[in-house]
């Protein structure tokens, strides 16, 4: 549920709604989503959140990162480390959840409402937090996928739970095979 003129600002984590829109089949395109929380609130700010490997000559997630910063999207990231696991294999890690938590909270004297793009469990203390501010929460994520990207915390913590799914037909395109932006960007700790 949103009032047109509770003022609003959208917190999303990258590589989470990225694998949550991927396990449901298709992309996001950013200037819907934008628009579609612009009609439903007075849209203070989008913040964006993402881990860029910084020693790749080229980005496979850069122009996306480029198109949002130029396109009224807050743009917060930072380098992601890379390392070798145990059995050998590359990994990268680039966990944004403190950036995002620390901005919400900055944020929610501001707000009437936050909606925050991920399924991570870790968010629920934010999210009581911020509810005990004033600040109604919804949480954008989905049940749909098998396993489902959302933490039963999360959703059971958050004022509205919105499925990402039911969505497609406002923000979501077709995604394009030529693109795998973050296939293995971010691995979450």
């Amino acid at each position: 549920m949103f009032y047109r003129d509770e003022r609003l600002a959208l917190f999303i984590d990258g590589s989470n709604l990225y694998a949550a829109a991927k396990a449901l089949g298709f992309d996001i395109d950013y200037k819907l989503l934008r628009s579609e929380f612009m009609r439903r609130g007075k849209l203070l700010r989008a913040f964006y959140y993402t881990a860029l490997l910084e020693n790749e000559e080229y980005s496979p997630i850069r122009p996306l990162v480029d198109w949002l910063n130029y396109n009224g999207f807050n743009m917060v990231t930072k380098p992601a480390k890379e390392f070798t696991d145990s059995m050998g294999r590359r990994k990268v890690k680039g966990n944004m959840d403190i950036e995002l938590a620390v901005d919400a909270m900055e944020l929610a004297p501001h707000v009437d409402h936050i909606v925050i793009f991920s399924g991570d469990g870790d968010f629920r203390p934010l999210v009581e937090s911020l509810q005990r501010q004033g600040v109604r929460v919804s949480v954008v994520s989905t049940i749909r996928s098998n396993p489902p990207m959302i933490a039963d915390e999360l959703r059971r913590q958050c004022d509205n739970f919105i499925e990402l799914d039911e969505l497609r037909d406002v923000i979501g395109r077709p995604p394009r095979p030529e693109m795998a932006r973050m296939d293995s960007m971010a691995e979450e700790e």
